[in-house]
């Protein structure tokens, strides 16, 4: 999978190679000409992530995706948006596996639309991170593995399946009650492999801080988040966690 390269090196280069990108002179090729005109503004700030092929496979699938009143997947993505009889359902799995685009470059381009439209000028921003594992029965998934699971029902918290670690920006809508959790960027964790849970958010906190430079970040985070990698985050970023002694 592509990535920018001043993404891969992990400094505040980052910040200047993953900013909003002005929209481009074609309008994004939807199939459903219904398509609102609030979706289709949103697709369109973000169609500097892609090149122009994989912006028209992306708007397609996010929309099926808001369509669709089945399963979630990538077929029922192409179902939802009406188009499982015009494309070939390779086309969209190759999105997700060989295409030319960069999972950071699209987080970090939906943070700054989440804080520009959704957030107060100079607010601080309240991020929440966590992982979650999505269950696979397939033994051929990448990443798939028998791991913790704190949804699992049972006194085993186990489950099969692809462990993301995931972080979203806490805003309050208007019309809801309580703030609600955007998740903004997301890695996967592979059990056994170099890197931790708690090195995968670090990661994508340090990113983040540099493409939101200055601001004032507070994270929170559950009694499972602690590590050493924590203490490398910029000065700007403030880490809350439970003690991890603290019965749940």
């Amino acid at each position: 999978m592509w990535r920018h390269p001043a993404a891969q090196a992990g400094d505040s280069r980052e910040a200047s190679a993953v900013l909003l990108s002005p929209p481009g002179r074609d309008p994004p090729m939807l199939p459903d000409p219904t398509v609102p005109a609030s979706l289709l503004a949103v697709l369109e700030l973000l169609r500097g992530c892609f090149t122009a092929p994989t912006f028209t496979t992306f708007s397609s699938l996010v929309t099926g995706l808001i369509a669709q009143t089945g399963r979630c997947t990538v077929t029922g993505m192409l179902s939802g948006a009406e188009l499982t009889r015009v494309w070939s359902h390779d086309r969209a799995h190759v999105f997700f596996s060989r295409a030319r685009w960069s999972p950071d470059l699209l987080g970090v381009s939906l943070s700054h639309l989440v804080v520009r439209r959704l957030l107060p000028e100079s607010a601080v921003l309240t991020v929440a991170a966590d992982d979650t594992l999505f269950k696979r029965r397939g033994k051929k998934v990448f990443g798939a593995a028998w791991q913790h699971d704190g949804a699992a029902k049972g006194p085993k918290p186990v489950g099969r399946g692809t462990c993301f670690v995931v972080i979203g920006i806490v805003v309050q809508l208007p019309f809801l009650a309580r703030p609600v959790c955007l998740p903004v960027m997301a890695r996967l964790w592979r059990p056994k492999q170099e890197q931790s849970k708690v090195d995968l958010a670090a990661s994508m906190l340090r990113l983040l801080a540099a493409c939101h430079h200055g601001r004032r970040i507070h994270v929170v985070a559950d009694a499972a988040c602690h590590g050493k990698t924590l203490r490398d985050l910029p000065a700007t970023c403030t880490f809350t966690t439970p003690p991890a002694w603290m019965p749940r």
